[in-house]
């Protein structure tokens, strides 16, 4: 039995053994991916608790939490090529340490600054997780099982999305949120020792590290990717809905749960859970259902495309202020907006295996960028409207930011669907 490369694997990795390639590499992987979805949410929890304790004013928490997505990215140029030189098992295991370190660091915090960097050391640590994931995927699955095992990947994430809700609204109501990170770290450091003892070394990430291409041939390959017509195209429409999406669940979504829709704390969490329960639902399904309707011959991009229009339409529900049922709409848009996840099975199955490190991060990268910008900037239009009192921000604020940045995933979708008059070759 021979991987993507052609290279003979170990013995017991062929396609007979999913489940075992399911205990032994998505399950640690996907654990890793759970906490990193865990630090990227928290705080849209814990936010009124940061706010008061520290001083935050809009812009200041959303910048704050948005540190953890410019250190993201920032990670993603160099992430790409450690990657795929010397695997994923090696870099995960040492980048999940750092995400330990950050958040110590976050707990100890008194003041914005420490705050900032705690948050930038996690935003590093946790930028492999699910890069290291998809590439493991990449190295041990056959062509055709990538959407799948790569939404059971996303799933993990989701579930972890999912604790940062009710139960750790629950938590908070006992424990101070630095005793949340500092298990935080505690986690962490478990999930980096799961995956440097459970994960089996593959045959090829150890002759890359050997004696793979040179650091700057493989800087260089980045061309391939960067001059795919293709690949700008999928990452424009991609990465300015991500931006949105990451945004608004990580943090600008309970916000407006209770500024907009009025709900107090317990409805905020009940309603950011079907938020999460709604992508929990779509990353299974509809890498499922990409799947089946590859083997019909209906390409991935097709349910993309799709889901990020009706991820845009539910955003302009919420810009309108439609309160009626707050529950369902984070369920849609937590549903809908999953579907951008196959983004990264569409590049998965475009580009060569030995690329698929960079291609992802390239992807990555993007996504993190704009969901920084965007965090951010949502404060800052917030903070240009006068606050009603009590703490809350207002609805004008929130309505005016969501248009601003639906007008952009628009313009993103439009231009990935704009006619092309040749064919744009991918690798």
């Amino acid at each position: 039995m021979t991987d993507r490369e052609g290279r003979a694997l170990p013995r017991g990795a062929g396609r007979g053994s999913l489940a075992v390639l399911m205990l032994t590499v998505v399950l640690p992987f996907g654990i890793g991916y759970y906490m990193s979805y865990l630090f990227r949410t928290v705080n849209a929890i814990i936010s009124p608790q940061l706010a008061r304790d520290v001083g935050l004013s809009p812009a200041d928490l959303g910048f704050m939490t948005s540190a953890y997505f410019i250190a993201f990215a920032a990670t993603q140029l160099p992430l790409g090529i450690v990657l795929d030189r010397y695997g994923p098992k090696r870099v995960q295991t040492a980048l999940i340490m750092v995400a330990a370190a950050g958040a110590a660091v976050f707990a100890l915090g008194t003041d914005a600054v420490t705050l900032v960097v705690g948050r930038a050391l996690i935003g590093i640590g946790v930028s492999a997780c699910l890069m290291a994931s998809l590439k493991a995927n990449v190295l041990w699955f056959p062509r055709e099982k990538i959407p799948l095992v790569n939404g059971v990947i996303f799933a993990f994430g989701t579930f972890g999305a999912l604790s940062t809700t009710v139960p750790l609204e629950l938590a908070v109501r006992e424990i101070d949120w630095r005793i949340v990170f500092w298990c935080l770290a505690a986690v962490s450091v478990l999930s980096g020792f799961l995956i440097r003892f459970v994960v089996p070394d593959h045959p090829s990430s150890r002759a890359d590290a050997r004696g793979g291409a040179a650091p700057g041939r493989q800087l260089a390959e980045l061309g391939q990717v960067y001059g795919s017509g293709f690949f700008w195209r999928l990452s424009c429409m991609v990465f300015v809905h991500n931006g949105v999406f990451l945004s608004y669940q990580a943090l600008w979504a309970a916000p407006w749960l209770r500024d907009v829709a009025g709900l107090d704390r317990a409805a905020v969490a009940d309603a950011m859970l079907m938020f999460n329960a709604g992508m929990f639902a779509g990353v299974l399904s509809v890498g499922v259902f990409a799947e089946r309707l590859q083997r019909a011959g209906i390409p991935t991009i097709v349910p993309a495309v799709a889901g990020i229009a009706a991820s845009i339409t539910v955003q302009l529900l919420f810009a309108l202020q439609w309160t009626a049922f707050p529950a369902l709409l984070c369920l849609l848009f937590g549903y809908f907006g999953s579907a951008s996840t196959l983004a990264y099975a569409v590049l998965n199955q475009n580009f060569p295996a030995h690329l698929i490190g960079r291609v992802n991060t390239a992807q990555n990268m993007l996504t993190f960028v704009a969901a920084f910008a965007t965090q951010w900037l949502v404060g800052v239009i917030i903070g240009l409207y006068p606050s009603p009192g009590d703490g809350l921000y207002s609805p004008e604020g929130h309505q005016t930011a969501l248009l601003c940045f639906i007008a952009l995933e628009v313009c993103g979708l439009a231009f990935f669907l704009w006619p092309r008059r040749r064919r744009e070759t991918v690798s």
